[in-house]
């Protein structure tokens, strides 16, 4: 026995939605709970134990509004994308509600962008990209398990990095640290979510050799 409740485990495994339309915008964020958050994030693994992660958190109002104004120039990115994918109703309320949030964004009580100290160069081999945004990325998605555990909400963009440099300069960020994406934070309208769609996990595992149609 491992002594978790798996039940409540896979709950929250399954059930950790991206959250754009039902993050209450009007209830504030307590830092406390922020700093809480990324404290457990810490835990995740890293390559090669480097733990170059940082955090910039903006619940400041004004740099809100900034960063809202600058996310939405995206729009006509998600609109593209969106002419390009499937044209089934779950992925259409995707792109609907991305662009929700585009227009929404300065509203939300608090951003969250995670970093990493360093930049890669071009070219940079996949076995270190892979490596430094594997270590990120564990430690986002840990985040977010954490969020949701304590009645918050996120979901993982990255539109804002279209505009990099611009948001850079607005939030004072150094040359030598690499945003990685961006994670609007509040509280959920209610904490009750499903498992989304999926097709079935025999589907997508191949067993000691790719077979078969893609």
């Amino acid at each position: 026995m491992t002594g978790f409740d798996l039940d409540c485990v896979d709950r929250l495994l399954s059930t950790t939605r991206a959250v754009r339309r039902r993050l209450d915008l009007a209830k504030p964020v307590p830092r406390e709970l922020i700093l809480d958050c990324i404290r457990l994030s810490q835990q995740a693994p890293t390559a090669s134990n480097t733990q170059t992660w940082r955090w910039l958190v903006v619940d400041d109002p004004g740099k809100r509004r900034e960063l809202g104004e600058l996310y939405k120039q995206g729009i006509p990115a998600i609109q593209q994308s969106r002419q390009q994918v499937s044209a089934d109703a779950q992925t259409q309320r995707v792109y609907a509600s991305a662009s929700w949030l585009a227009e929404h964004l300065a509203e939300v009580p608090l951003i969250a962008i995670p970093c990493i100290v360093g930049r890669l160069p071009e070219p940079t081999p996949l076995v270190i990209a892979a490596s430094v945004f594997g270590s990120i990325y564990q430690a986002v998605w840990s985040f977010q398990l954490a969020l949701r555990s304590r009645g918050l909400g996120s979901t993982f963009t990255t539109l804002h990095l279209l505009f990099e440099e611009q948001a850079r300069k607005l939030l004072g960020i150094p040359e030598d640290v690499t945003q990685v994406a961006l994670l609007p934070v509040a509280y959920t309208k209610g904490t009750e979510f499903k498992p989304a769609a999926r097709p079935p996990v025999e589907s997508i595992v191949h067993w000691n050799r790719w077979a078969g149609a893609r």
